[in-house]
């Protein structure tokens, strides 16, 4: 028997960064999967899981910076590979770096990393994964023993890989993260990742070279210093997921701990920090 799901469609202005609030406000609520479109996404949750006041608690949707409007409707289960073919489309990054789907054809770069990306986030197409990219084209990663923390589809650390990295631990909180990141590491034929679902006490008595943090400017404010304690001296921490305004809350804070920025980069406010230590 199928599981019935609901399916809310969501048209979100401003778009950035509409979706991306509402879209951490509605999973922790319950709801599992999105698909972004050009008017904002569409949202989903099992039936069994649903109550008609499940948006009470979503915040987002009362304030007066955001027009957002939806309709619902309920369905049976989603083709979750069939959404993505219809809307995941092969990127390329500084011409030396591809992100593609299995069925999308191989541009023979210098990198090619094949991604099935499910519902978990990290195809490229987003900004900030875009921006770590940058920063870890221009990096000597050969022998580097790399973090990649919140690792979404395994997307950084597979690409951590390929450019010498290892061993490389990715750990992420989000089970359907987990299940897909081991599945894409397999897939890019990674030998050197290791997979974790967890968070940042997984990190206790841990060293690394290189961290790679691509979370939300909260959570980063309060692993900061977790992460700065695994750093080996020396050793490169880059930060995103927040936006050019959020810069001087966040260089206090790594300041304070003795990291140096060394290079920012900005793609449609969105920002990635590098720092050494």
């Amino acid at each position: 028997m199928n599981e019935i799901y609901i399916e809310y469609d969501f048209k979100v202005n401003p778009i950035i960064p509409g979706n991306e609030i509402l879209i951490a406000e509605l999973g922790m609520v319950g709801f599992e999967s999105f698909v972004e479109n050009e008017e904002g996404f569409k949202a989903y949750i099992q039936k069994r899981e649903w109550n008609e006041n499940i948006l009470e608690e979503i915040s987002i949707l009362n304030s007066e910076m955001f027009t957002i409007s939806y309709e619902v409707k309920e369905i049976e289960q989603v083709n979750w590979n069939e959404e993505w073919e219809k809307n995941f489309e092969p990127i390329q990054v500084a011409d030396l770096v591809s992100i593609r789907a299995p069925f999308h054809e191989n541009p023979n770069l210098k990198y090619d990393i094949v991604i099935e990306p499910k519902m978990s986030f990290g195809t490229g197409h987003h900004q900030t994964t875009n921006l770590m990219i940058q920063q870890l084209i221009d990096l000597d990663l050969e022998n580097k023993k790399v973090l990649d923390m919140g690792c979404g589809t395994g997307i950084l650390a597979i690409f951590a890989e390929m450019k010498g990295a290892q061993p490389i631990d990715a750990i992420d909180i989000d089970n359907w993260c987990f299940v897909n990141s081991v599945e894409n590491v397999d897939r890019n034929n990674c030998k050197h990742i290791s997979v974790y679902e967890g968070e940042a006490s997984l990190l206790d008595g841990k060293s690394y070279d290189l961290i790679i943090a691509n979370i939300n400017r909260n959570i980063l404010l309060n692993d900061i210093e977790t992460y700065n304690n695994c750093l080996n001296e020396g050793g490169v921490l880059l930060l995103s997921g927040f936006y050019t305004e959020d810069i001087p809350i966040m260089d206090e804070k790594a300041s304070s701990l003795g990291l140096k920025l060394d290079k920012t980069l900005e793609l449609n406010n969105w920002v990635s920090l590098k720092y050494t230590k």
